[in-house]
């Protein structure tokens, strides 16, 4: 089968090139090609998450992202956050926000709870 483990951004680029190759013939699982695309994919995961650990988002970033997202105006968040004044501080975070808001931005915009309670990046 001829695998090695990923070492460097060169090592990396290829095996994507390899994965993608083989995810376009859509090899059947337990096949030669599909255990070789099974094994390449571990690898990679293994090399991101020791190159390029992700990071959870700034909860105002998740929120900005939500609202992008879903096609949101500061007026659809008044009734999670309170009035746009009280909005627009939380989104320049100059506002902290408070653990009712939290609660209602997870029910309602499905926000997962861990990100909007991390600590927010100064901007």
């Amino acid at each position: 089968m001829n695998i090695r483990p990923i070492r460097t951004s060169a090592d990396y680029k290829s095996t994507l090139k390899e994965i993608s190759v083989l995810m376009e013939s859509d090899p059947d699982l337990g096949t030669p090609d599909g255990d070789r695309l099974d094994i390449l994919v571990t690898l990679v995961q293994a090399y991101e998450a020791k190159h390029a650990p992700m990071t959870p988002p700034d909860p105002v970033e998740a929120i900005k992202f939500r609202m992008e997202q879903s096609g949101l105006s500061v007026k659809d968040l008044e009734p999670m956050i309170g009035k746009s004044n009280r909005i627009y501080e939380v989104l320049s975070r100059k506002r902290t926000l408070t653990l009712a808001m939290i609660r209602r931005l997870h029910q309602s915009l499905g926000i997962p709870a861990s990100v909007l309670i991390a600590e927010t990046v100064a901007g």
